[in-house]
């Protein structure tokens, strides 16, 4: 008999090497895995996740699947996935769902947030939690870069070098910036039934460019026509990026 479970993740990426797990480093899946095998008696589990997240990335909504080999309730195991792993992780949900459920192959949609700290003096606090732009922007043509963005493109130029997909067609549902004023901050929000590699960031630091007018807005559609990683602006950095929600249907 096998079970299969799908539970909501949520973990702050400041001291992991990202989600999946590698040869050297400190990673979220690891984690997760080290804590079901011993849920399981020892016996290993595999972990599969929605998808990886870089180095120092957070997520308030990352999704993962499991098997176990008997049905055994919900609230338990979130409770032992909640309390069991490190204090950087924290299980939201678990629930029991059809055995060939994937935690990859069956997103619809996902949703980020990107954060920036505008503040002219730098935020300890937040040094791991968002960007740093400190330079004035302007919100009216950001926000006309980002909808040049919405739709369905190929995003090759959004896209940084290592990427092993070469399908590179995505298509953006929402992409908005707002201020809000009492944080000092700039809050990006994209949805689109997937990313690329960096694309989140690499987006964040060209519209950032074009708010701050070394960049035209205006450039977007040429950008992606051009199909060229060179003609895009900068890789924003990671502490800033959210993966907040996955979505199935």
């Amino acid at each position: 008999m096998r079970v299969r479970y799908r539970a909501i993740i949520a973990y702050d990426g400041t001291n992991f090497h990202g989600f999946q797990t590698q040869p050297v480093g400190r990673t979220v899946e690891e984690e997760l895995t080290k804590t079901l095998t011993k849920i399981n008696s020892g016996q290993p589990v595999a972990v599969f996740g929605s998808g990886r997240t870089d180095a120092k990335v957070h997520a308030r909504g990352q999704v993962i699947h499991f098997d176990l080999p008997q049905v055994r309730p919900l609230e338990k195991i979130r409770f032992a996935l909640d309390t069991q792993t490190p204090d950087d992780i924290a299980c939201l949900k678990v629930e029991e769902v059809a055995e060939d459920f994937h935690a990859r192959y069956h997103v619809v949609q996902k949703t980020y947030e990107f954060r920036v700290d505008t503040a002219k003096a730098r935020n300890p606090f937040k040094r791991h939690y968002a960007s740093y732009f400190p330079y004035p922007v302007d919100l009216t043509k950001m926000r006309v870069a980002l909808e040049a963005l919405c739709g369905t493109h190929d995003f090759t130029s959004f896209c940084a070098s290592g990427s092993t997909v070469e399908d590179k067609v995505r298509t953006i549902h929402q992409a908005t910036v707002e201020y809000l004023p009492q944080e000092e901050e700039l809050l990006f929000t994209f949805t689109g039934d997937g990313f690329l590699y960096k694309m989140v960031r690499i987006i964040v630091g060209t519209v950032l460019k074009m708010g701050n007018e070394r960049l035209d807005y205006q450039l977007i559609p040429e950008i992606l026509a051009g199909r060229d990683r060179n003609l895009a602006g900068p890789t924003a950095h990671p502490e800033g990026l959210y993966l907040v929600k996955v979505e199935y249907e």
